[in-house]
């Protein structure tokens, strides 16, 4: 790994954390409204962005998580599942929109691991969490893919790794 990829994904990390940190009350319930999610967008325009989110996310959890260990298992899959899905898609689907919708899609749909997660520690129950959890992780990627693609207009995030 060269040691730019290096850099900007511990930057992404950072921007993550920081961004997890300030957002706290919002991102860690079973009504999830995590506005980072949205640095999930950048697989999208170039894998090697995956670990960067991943070490967010695991950060973030082990900072902030009122959930501990069950976040760091679950919050980490999740994310991991599903940015490998969005990169397996990129090989064979070029069109940046429809990679972008795509995106939101399979991570809302998989939040169905989160509400697992909080039905385990918090005895939630499991259809109305998977509802909830996705609706939030929906509405935050919807709201970020004309973002993540303006600011890719001005970034050009597949040169920046």
């Amino acid at each position: 790994m060269k040691t730019n990829t290096i850099v900007v994904n511990a930057v992404l990390a950072a921007l993550y954390i920081a961004v997890s940190m300030v957002i706290q009350p919002f991102g860690f319930t079973n009504v999830q409204f995590r506005i980072p999610e949205m640095f999930n967008h950048l697989v999208v325009f170039n894998k090697k962005y995956f670990f960067g989110i991943v070490l967010g996310v695991f950060l973030s959890n082990l900072l902030f998580s009122p959930l501990g260990m069950y976040d760091l298992i679950f919050g980490v899959a999740h994310s991991a599942v599903s940015l490998g899905l969005i990169i397996l898609l990129a090989k064979y689907i070029k069109n940046t929109w429809v990679l972008l919708v795509l995106n939101t899609l399979i991570f809302s749909f998989n939040m169905f691991i989160i509400a697992f997660e909080l039905n385990l520690a918090l005895g939630l129950p499991f259809l109305f969490t998977w509802l909830t959890t996705a609706a939030g992780e929906f509405v935050v990627l919807a709201v970020g893919i004309p973002v993540m693609y303006a600011l890719n207009k001005r970034l050009r995030f597949q040169q920046l790794i």
